[in-house]
């Protein structure tokens, strides 16, 4: 079973997460923001590490750098509905930090498993 970890700061968002990752077989752990995370992540290493951008206290790019010079480093799909610019501005930053995926809010239950699938196959 794959271990995944997630990160996102808004609760409803984060329970229908886990709640789709469990039902579809894996191993989820949750946390509500970027510093809760890494401290997550450094606990009990991860497969696959899914962050939002744009949160309080440690930001997702943030995390995306930290998590780039772990070894193993773990997969990471970045997610992002905007904030002060346009989701895609975030996503693509996200990108040339390190994130292996990534997705725009709001987006379809079938869009996210199909891109955790890709990446641990």
């Amino acid at each position: 079973m794959k271990n995944i970890l997630v990160i996102e700061d808004n609760e409803n968002m984060l329970r229908m997460m886990n709640d789709l990752l469990s039902r579809a077989g894996y191993h989820v752990v949750s946390a509500i923001d970027g510093v809760a995370g890494m401290k997550a992540y450094r606990a009990a290493k991860f497969d696959l590490v899914i962050t939002d951008i744009i949160m309080p206290d440690k930001e997702g790019l943030e995390v995306i750098m930290e998590l780039a010079k772990e070894t193993p480093r773990p997969k990471i799909i970045a997610m992002s509905g905007g904030g002060m610019m346009e989701p895609r501005t975030y996503l693509s930053i996200a990108e040339k930090l390190g994130a292996d995926q990534i997705i725009q809010k709001p987006f379809r239950p079938a869009e996210l498993l199909a891109l955790i699938e890709k990446l641990l196959v």
